[in-house]
């Protein structure tokens, strides 16, 4: 596509940060905000239950996390049968103080990896809160270098860069579906020629590419039987300025540093174990408090609570009016 003219800067940007992961703190295994292409990292039970899984060529490779007590114990410290190798591209992980009480790394000849390819050049990583009732200190091992902060991404954020490539198109194609997309932007600073030079140009370019498909993101609740933008929960429509403003905060509790807009990404199907979720036809914009309300739990089941909720209610008004 030919160079284009520019989008207002925080809209660019949220665009560009679908791509990334969540967020993490340095006392979690996992990468704080990078590209969902980046290493995979595989819980051992996750390993063993999705079989599909093993067959995905990871652009940044995998590794296994595997529980000390079932390297140790239960597989005898082979793992050649589920295609692993701890230092290769599986870690001994250690979550819980017994267990690295019981299998210490450093007593049993293990070292920290210093890679996060194969081979990853160790065999251990540890991750283990303290707790004040005895005073025991954080282990945190492995992966806390400035060069090397978490050693991968959640298995169920992966998307390879063809999808983060698609996603962001279709994201921009259907962001100038929302009812006042070129009054917010003229708001915004674009001019009426840029507008309209982008919002075609990107529609026309997801067209070709298979990704402006009405009927499928109308099935999707992406936009509505009006083609609007609309929230894929509540399913009202959205307007594009709460793509450029901070979400409200409560009077005293403000927070300096809060970079929360109004809208924000929304999958239509959860991201779970087993599923790569972030695809096309599966993202949509949706409102920060709907978003939050569905967390992990869907779409279909959030609104099956919903109703239980206002029958719940409805009954109870019933009784005392």
């Amino acid at each position: 596509m030919a160079r284009l003219p520019k989008l207002p800067k925080l809209l660019d940007r949220k665009i560009y940060k679908t791509g990334q992961t969540r967020g993490a703190d340095d006392d979690q295994i996992f990468q704080n905000r990078v590209g969902r292409n980046s290493t995979v990292l595989i819980p051992f039970s996750v390993w063993q239950e999705h079989d599909a899984i093993k067959h995905i060529t990871y652009e940044n490779g995998f590794i296994v996390l595997v529980p000390p007590r079932d390297y140790f114990e239960l597989h005898n410290q082979d793992l050649s049968g589920f295609g692993l190798d701890v230092g290769t591209n599986a870690l001994v992980y250690y979550e819980r103080r017994e267990d690295w009480l019981r299998y210490t790394p450093d007593e049993l000849g293990l070292v920290e990896p210093s890679s996060r390819k194969a081979p990853l050049n160790g065999q251990f990583a540890a991750r283990i809160a303290n707790t004040t009732a005895s005073a025991d200190e954080r282990i945190n091992r492995g992966y806390t270098s400035t060069g090397l902060k978490g050693a991968g991404i959640r298995l169920y954020e992966y998307a390879d860069t063809k999808a983060l490539s698609e996603t962001r198109l279709q994201l921009e194609a259907v962001f100038w579906h929302a009812v006042d997309a070129v009054e917010k932007m003229l708001d915004a600073g674009m001019i009426a020629e840029d507008i309209d030079r982008r919002s075609k140009a990107v529609k026309e370019r997801a067209a070709q590419l298979g990704l402006l498909n009405y009927d499928e993101l109308v099935d999707a609740r992406i936009l509505n039987a009006d083609h609007e933008l609309v929230c894929p929960l509540c399913l009202e429509p959205i307007s594009a300025a709460g793509m450029l403003s901070r979400l409200p905060q409560a009077s005293g509790r403000e927070r300096h540093d809060l970079t929360v807009t109004e809208i924000n990404l929304f999958h239509i199907k959860e991201l779970a174990f087993g599923e790569f979720n972030h695809k096309p036809y599966n993202l949509g914009w949706g409102h920060h408090h709907c978003n939050v309300v569905c967390k992990d739990a869907g779409i279909l089941p959030t609104l099956d609570w919903m109703e239980e909720v206002l029958g719940r209610n409805a009954r109870l008004f019933l009784k005392q009016g």
